[in-house]
């Protein structure tokens, strides 16, 4: 697969995980434990909203691998 296809498919993906993670964080921050206390709900959107970049590094660093050397046959 060539670096170009890569991070073709990669911006899908980060697309696709930023938007279910924020929908996933929406759901979540409805819960009593957090809706009911402003200082919970700011540290929980601080936590949240840094915490998609830990599963979207290992798909940057897919993209940004360098494509295979062709082999001479």
């Amino acid at each position: 697969m060539t670096i170009r296809t890569r991070k073709f498919l990669g911006a899908i993906l980060l697309l696709v995980l930023a938007t279910v993670w924020a929908l996933l964080g929406m759901a979540a921050a409805q819960m009593p434990w957090i809706a009911e206390s402003g200082w919970r709900q700011a540290i929980y959107y601080v936590v949240v909203g840094m915490g998609w970049v830990l599963p979207a590094m290992p798909i940057v660093s897919w993209m940004q691998r360098p494509d295979r050397a062709k082999s001479r046959s």
